[in-house]
């Protein structure tokens, strides 16, 4: 086993549409992203008589998502942020991140849990000519994590490896399945696949590459979701009595029912993470975190050349983690890159609660997540006919990317790259992601 470096943590798609989910959902992040403390009434005053002038140039006039409030509280935050690489403050790159990291970790909340899992190999065999284990490992809360490991048939020295982070897509039944193949496929993974990833198991076309790829159920989805009869009674959603006409909870009906239970319990898991001090990006950098971990250990992996990417909510999760954790030395997000502005003004009610970090947004744009992990090989992939943002917003999302990178020098380690169609991540995109690994792993 290697020596574990000291920085080492651990220290939609339903059967209609996205859209459908996501009104469901009803994810509006109104109160995440409008925090202010009021300390004094000189405090009230100065921050009830601005006066308005739009810094994103938009008019009185101009419709939001939250009526006339929309342009005011766009001008609530200061661009750039007083933790942005891009404020005058900072010109260092090195200096810039030694502060600023352990105040965004600080907004992010990450449960401090300090114990390492024992992984338990669950089952091995070989499919489509490559290695495959399945894996197991504990937590001191919810069930145990269930993962996949892929790796060239008979790999032995050590490789470069990929955390692959699975999508929402609406679907907390499924995890890992989404994007690998190991066998028989549930019919509703293989549509989900031929929607999203032009019908490929991402995962298994980077191990034929000959990278080591891990896959893991992270929090509330897959083996990490919450089950119905274990929790206290909310008086709403009892899918315990909804029809169901088998006993067979993999059937497309029964995985439906939970499917629309779980996207309307995703608000009182919100709030409730935001009760406890923590925030779901949070819960996903700690799991992610110790995933990652995990994988570096492995005797056939190169710890040194690690990289991650995902899709949607994988996308989101990449930036969380490939920005908080330089472990990662190359990250490629796809289908998650726009503003906060994006989010407030026109587009929070696509999106799930788990991409809120109350009051970071006032300190430093979405796009700068990601761009701490500056100088460091980092790629965005948007789509121009993506439903989930709008198109101007994740070009000026790109913008902000490569001011950062610039300023770092590092403009040889950013590509942001914009494709035809919806939102995806099809075999052109997973080329070019792959081609993008090649070069910097």
């Amino acid at each position: 086993m290697k020596n574990r470096p000291k920085n080492n943590p651990f220290a939609s798609e339903n059967r209609n549409s996205r859209r459908e989910f996501c009104k469901k959902s009803a994810l509006a992040s109104g109160a995440a992203l409008f925090p202010f403390s009021v300390a004094s009434e000189k405090y009230l005053v100065s921050q009830f008589t601005i006066p308005y002038k739009s810094k994103n140039m938009i008019s009185k006039s101009s419709k939001s998502i939250i009526g006339p409030y929309g342009p005011w509280l766009a001008d609530h935050r200061k661009d750039p942020g007083e933790l942005s690489f891009r404020h005058a403050t900072y010109s260092n790159v090195k200096s810039w991140k030694n502060e600023v990291l352990p105040k965004v970790q600080s907004y992010i909340g990450r449960p401090d849990i300090d114990a390492t899992p024992a992984v338990r190999v669950t089952a091995t065999y070989q499919y489509d000519g490559l290695d495959v284990e399945e894996l197991e490992w504990s937590w001191p809360y919810g069930h145990p994590t269930k993962a996949i490991l892929l790796k060239p048939q008979g790999a032995h020295k050590p490789l470069p490896a990929v955390l692959g982070l699975h999508d929402h897509g609406g679907n907390k039944y499924f995890g890992c399945r989404k994007i690998i193949k190991n066998g028989d496929q549930h019919p509703m993974m293989t549509s989900h696949q031929e929607r999203y990833y032009e019908g490929r198991a991402w995962a298994n076309e980077l191990a034929k590459r000959g990278y080591v790829v891990l896959v893991h159920d992270v929090f509330t989805f897959a083996s990490r979701r919450v089950r119905y009869h274990e929790m206290g009674p909310i008086p709403w959603g009892d899918v315990s009595t909804k029809g169901r006409s088998d006993d067979n909870p993999e059937s497309q009906k029964n995985i439906d029912l939970y499917n629309d239970w779980a996207s309307a319990h995703e608000h009182v898991m919100a709030k409730s993470l935001f009760c406890g001090g923590t925030t779901w990006p949070g819960m996903f950098l700690l799991e992610d975190q110790v995933a990652l971990g995990i994988l570096a250990e492995r005797p056939e992996v190169d710890e040194a050349r690690i990289g991650c990417a995902g899709l949607s909510g994988g996308g989101l999760r990449t930036n969380y983690l490939g920005g908080l954790d330089h472990r990662i030395k190359c990250a490629v997000s796809v289908g998650f890159m726009s503003t906060w502005d994006d989010f407030m003004l026109h587009k929070s009610y696509t999106h799930t609660w788990m991409t809120y970090i109350p009051l970071l947004p006032k300190l430093m744009e979405f796009p700068e997540i990601l761009a701490l992990r500056a100088p460091l090989p980092t790629m965005s992939m948007s789509t121009n006919d993506d439903q989930l943002y709008t198109l101007p917003e994740m070009k000026k999302a790109v913008t902000i990317l490569e001011d950062v990178f610039t300023k770092a020098d590092a403009s040889d380690k950013l590509s942001c790259r914009f494709y035809p169609g919806p939102h995806k991540f099809d075999a052109v995109m997973q080329q070019d992601a792959f081609d993008w690994f090649d070069r910097w792993l």
